[in-house]
């Protein structure tokens, strides 16, 4: 079993479902995006998403956008990123799964990346400019190291290409909450329960739904359908305040308490 099989394998036996804050690497930099990995455990999550930034990102609101361009214009390299979660993940109870463009990755090398990323102790990787008819090789790639391909479904994905995506995944179905970009909401669909419901009818893969989660209300919506709940901009945003490392580092670990919260 893969990190991330049994670490919902667990959360199940336990009737608990998970959250899965997200951040980008580098912004402001590599030693804070560290720190904010230790507290967001600390405090209870069960898994980190960590942004590897991208000049042209996919499906990216305008939070998390700037964060990205924040990284780059800093000079954060890839290396460097894979560095500090080489030092960084295998110090964690949780997993941690980068979220990279296939660009990234196939620039860098398809195998030279997945053996960097099994070697930090990654447990996955999420490609959300991947398509599916084209995700088998990378697939192999990733189950010779024991890492999780996650790959996503949105609201206007096909039904047969949905069955297709979850064929080819492992880990967890990313399901997205929204057509559009990522960004924090006051409301979420009103078909979003019923879409997550057929597809938990087509696959025992686990659904972990993202985008525009931002509030305790939307977990406390989700959490009975969904096997955990992906927040990224309301995290990225607070990373990102004029105010001192400390209180960034306090305030993000009090909100995701707020979520862990609703969650339970």
């Amino acid at each position: 079993m893969s990190a991330i099989d049994e670490l919902f394998a667990k959360l199940r036996a336990a009737g608990r479902k998970a959250l899965m804050p997200f951040l980008t690497a580098g912004d402001p930099d590599l030693e804070f995006t560290a720190a904010v990995l230790k507290e967001l455990v600390a405090r209870g999550a069960s898994m980190c998403e960590v942004g590897i930034p991208y000049s042209d990102p996919i499906a990216d609101g305008p939070v998390i956008q700037a964060s990205y361009t924040r990284a780059l214009d800093k000079g954060v390299k890839l290396r460097d990123i894979l560095t500090m979660l080489g030092e960084t993940a295998p110090q964690l109870s949780a997993p941690v799964v980068t979220m990279v463009s296939y660009a990234i990755v196939y620039r860098h090398g398809v195998e030279k990346y997945c053996d960097e990323a099994a070697a930090a102790g990654l447990a996955g990787l999420i490609v959300p400019d991947l398509p599916v008819d084209e995700s088998p090789a990378l697939a192999a790639v990733c189950a010779a190291r024991n890492l999780s391909l996650i790959q996503l479904i949105t609201p206007t994905t096909p039904r047969e290409r949905a069955l297709k995506i979850c064929e080819t995944s492992t880990g967890f179905v990313y399901y997205v909450s929204v057509a559009g970009i990522t960004g924090e909401r006051t409301a979420l669909p009103p078909e979003l329960i019923d879409n997550v419901g057929w597809l938990r009818e087509q696959t025992k893969l686990p659904i972990c739904i993202g985008f525009g989660i931002s509030q305790p209300e939307h977990v406390k919506l989700l959490s009975p359908v969904a096997d955990g709940l992906i927040v990224g901009s309301a995290i990225v945003r607070r990373m990102a305040a004029d105010a001192p490392r400390e209180q960034k580092l306090t305030d993000v670990g009090e909100y995701v308490a707020s979520l862990l919260a609703a969650l339970d």
